[in-house]
């Protein structure tokens, strides 16, 4: 039997299976830096507030003068943000803060509520700022919708990378953000997030393979989602089907399944996990489990702002001289 249920060309945000709402891409190619974290080239043309033109291979998305999401609120949902390449500078309405990037992974519970921006700077003056950044919105149960705010960091000096060879010595690496891969395990760092329970199955990866690699996906139980995205590469097969650059392919989870990469290397994102199987409501950034439930949080909104916006600007960026770092609600620092 194939475990290959279809495959499809991807859309915008990428389309995804329960548990997962969606997956937002961003390849951006940033120009040098203007010595103030925004582009060094001319804003003209682009509609500023609300730029997603994609023109000269960026986009100012909602940010005025650098790139980004300005103070926006979420709740009833997980984010996932991987940053592989480039910075982004975290704000929300708890007081904490972060920069993080160049592989690192920030995983936020919004829960009940929570306000953010999400910026991203253009720190260097002398050289272009690319950006390779995926965020993925993981629903949480009835149970967990209103749990309080939360977010914490997996900085990419501890994220496992695995590697593993073919019979040509041609080599796979997988980065196990989340879920289990032979002897190595990882859950979510947010306590009350779906994926951090071991029987929700839930996975997060990203694969790269060399040119003509060959690599077998394990299986798991029968009633898991799961979903392979070809965002770089030519083409891949798998078993008896071919899967083309910018294509997701659904897949049976229990079910064993070998890629073969073509003549160039590839890099994929897989995603997994047992789904939640409950109704889904979502209006913008809130995500409930009936039409009631939004409005409620839309008033619940309007009425505390989920506590309010603590910085002196909703695109609120850190020091250009600020490293990595990451600064918890409880006071709490980190920098790396």
């Amino acid at each position: 039997m194939s475990a290959i249920i279809h495959i499809e060309n991807l859309q915008f945000p990428w389309q995804t299976k329960d548990p997962f709402l969606f997956c937002a891409y961003h390849n951006e190619h940033y120009p040098t830096g203007n010595g103030q974290l925004g582009p060094s080239t001319s804003l003209s043309g682009r509609n500023i507030g609300s730029d997603f033109s994609g023109k000269n291979g960026w986009s100012m998305y909602h940010g005025q003068r650098v790139p980004g999401f300005p103070a926006h609120p979420h709740a009833g949902f997980e984010t996932v943000t991987i940053a592989e390449k480039g910075l982004v500078d975290h704000s929300d309405s708890l007081g904490a803060a972060g920069r993080f990037g160049e592989g690192d992974v920030q995983w936020m519970t919004a829960g009940g509520g929570v306000q953010h921006s999400e910026m991203f700077p253009l720190l260097k003056e002398n050289e272009e700022n690319p950006l390779l950044l995926f965020q993925i919105w993981l629903n949480l149960p009835k149970a967990s919708k209103s749990v309080p705010a939360y977010f914490d960091m997996l900085w990419h000096e501890n994220i496992p990378l695995i590697h593993e060879m073919d019979a040509k010595g041609k080599k796979t690496t997988i980065k196990l953000i989340c879920g289990e891969l032979g002897d190595k395990k990882v859950y979510a760092p947010a306590p009350d997030s779906f994926a951090s329970k071991p029987e929700n199955q839930v996975a997060i990866w990203l694969i790269d393979m060399e040119a003509n690699a060959t690599w077998e996906l394990p299986t798991v139980d029968e009633g898991a989602n799961r979903s392979l995205y070809l965002y770089e590469g030519e083409r891949l097969n798998l078993s008896e089907k071919t899967m083309n650059n910018l294509q997701v392919a659904t897949l049976k989870a229990n079910q064993s399944l070998t890629l073969v990469n073509g003549d160039a290397p590839a890099r994929m994102l897989f995603l997994q996990g047992k789904p939640i199987g409950e109704p889904v409501v979502q209006h913008g950034p809130f995500v409930a489990n009936d039409q009631k439930e939004i409005h409620q949080l839309i008033q619940q909104y309007q009425r505390t702002e989920f506590g309010g916006w603590p910085w002196p600007s909703h695109e609120h960026i850190h020091d250009p001289d600020k490293g990595r770092f990451a600064k918890y609600a409880d006071g709490k620092l980190v920098e790396k």
